[in-house]
């Protein structure tokens, strides 16, 4: 049987998705938006809204962007003001993370993160899960003295990844918490902590809710199709003054 002090963090996207997991039993929230995307930063409005109305802690994703983890200095200094703002708001604390292009933690960035952050809480979110060597990045981050962090055990969900996730609980040994994610609901939960050793789950909870729309204009759909991992859609100035000069 999964041990009585196992934690359940919901991972959520809305005030109401929140304020269900907290009414689910759930002892911590992850609040992000987009999570379509893996998830990014979410709106002021948001945060201060869960802030207010949870009676349980609430971790703000601290993501600029979907796609790599890979950043330069205006989305650091983006999210370093994020950070700062969910700070002002009074939360718990915050999910980070950033890799240098091999893959591995780009510490000065992380760094620059966990400083703005202290004394909230800090999590290394699933970037982790995007280095060549979870033991070696676990090292690292208990030097950073990161509180948590967060993982599938580096593979595609969480049962899948249920033997990196025991080694890196040993690896922790006691000075970060190792957070499983990944695919955990109510069929694998237990088994998970049991197999693993893990205290605490990262889970979403979700059911799908048909929209409320009456009405659904033919044709009429802003989603887009999503970019590869590795790929992302970024503004390109040349074709910005291409189009600015075609149409004067």
């Amino acid at each position: 049987m999964p041990a009585l002090s196992t934690l359940i963090e919901a991972c959520v996207d809305s005030v109401s998705s929140a304020l269900a997991a907290e009414k689910g039993g759930a002892k911590r929230i992850e609040l992000c938006d987009a999570l379509e995307t893996g998830g990014i930063t979410p709106s002021a409005a948001k945060i201060q809204l869960c802030v207010e109305r949870l009676s349980i802690p609430v971790i703000v994703l601290i993501r600029a962007r979907g796609g790599d983890f890979l950043y330069g200095d205006t989305t650091t200094e983006e999210m370093l003001r994020d950070i700062a703002l969910a700070k002002s708001f009074g939360v718990a604390g915050v999910a980070i993370g950033a890799l240098l292009a091999d893959g591995t933690i780009d510490v000065p960035r992380t760094q620059a993160m966990i400083d703005a952050a202290r004394p909230m809480e800090v999590v290394f979110h699933r970037a982790f899960d995007g280095t060549p060597n979870a033991l070696e990045a676990l090292e690292t981050l208990k030097t950073l003295k990161v509180d948590r962090v967060l993982t599938s055990g580096q593979a595609a969900s969480a049962v899948e990844g249920v033997g990196m996730l025991k080694r890196l609980v040993a690896g922790a040994a006691g000075k970060i918490t190792i957070l499983a994610g990944g695919g955990i609901n109510e069929e694998n939960a237990a088994a998970i902590v049991r197999e693993s050793g893990v205290q605490e789950l990262h889970i979403r909870g979700t059911t799908a809710v048909a929209s409320g729309m009456t009405y659904k204009r033919p044709g009429f759909d802003l989603t887009k199709p999503l970019m590869p991992d590795n790929v992302r859609s970024v503004t390109d100035a040349a074709r910005v003054r291409a189009t600015v000069e075609a149409v004067r």
